[in-house]
């Protein structure tokens, strides 16, 4: 049988490491950024290109309708994501990694059951997963935003604090929005929504909490490790 320390060494040998690891392997913002958005674009694209996609590559209609060819190249994109953040640090990040879980979870459903409401509720699914890790880590006095943000900069106990609490609820904001849009709106619209919306309202999030950052960091912002 295999012991509870080999299973847990095994975990932290594939999973993120904590936060200020020296082992703990750097990715370029740039490529970071690239491998978060990519498959999401993916998902836009074939969604609105669904059409052409089956009469180019006949198999696909057996996926079914555009969210559904999108949804299967959505999770093909997501492995390929993770795949190539494992070979460059040889761990997968947390939050991607939860991401990337519920949407085979949510998207093999939907493909298996030809149900669009299951991809529909991921984000609902995920960003209220991430509100609940935050916001009850710090019921249990833990700043769990670390594992995002350590190798941008370096707070002091109390910013970590508040930066994850913000987050935290930040997260429950996209989830209610979430809910907002896929039951009111149309399924394309929901898609755009997803890809062209989420990600500039999440940056202008971001850029309210450097104040925050600033106040709190116990370097110059920028110099960080190099």
């Amino acid at each position: 049988m295999i012991e509870t320390d080999e299973i847990s060494s095994m975990a932290d040998r594939i999973i993120e490491r904590s936060p200020g690891d020296p082992a703990k392997k750097e990715i370029n913002p740039l490529l970071k950024f690239a491998l978060e958005l990519g498959p999401l674009l993916v998902f836009f694209f074939a969604n609105n290109r669904g059409e052409q996609l089956a009469a180019t590559f006949p198999s696909l209609n057996e996926l079914g309708g555009p969210l559904f060819i999108a949804t299967a190249l959505f999770m093909a994109a997501l492995a390929i994501s993770l795949a190539v953040s494992y070979a460059i640090q040889r761990t997968l990040p947390m939050m991607p990694l939860v991401s990337g879980i519920v949407v085979l979870v949510f998207g093999g459903l939907t493909l298996y059951l030809q149900d669009e409401t299951f991809i529909k509720m991921k984000p609902t699914i995920v960003n209220g997963l991430f509100a609940a890790i935050l916001l009850g880590g710090l019921l249990f006095g833990k700043s769990l935003l670390g594992y995002v943000f350590d190798q941008a900069f370096k707070l002091n106990a109390e910013g970590w604090r508040k930066l994850t609490l913000n987050w935290g609820l930040f997260f429950v904001f996209l989830a209610i929005v979430n809910e907002v849009v896929w039951r009111n709106f149309s399924t394309d619209f929901w898609v755009a929504f997803k890809v062209w919306a989420t990600m500039p309202i999440t940056i202008v999030f971001m850029l309210t909490q450097f104040p925050l950052i600033k106040k709190h960091s116990l370097e110059p912002i920028g110099e960080g490790k190099r």
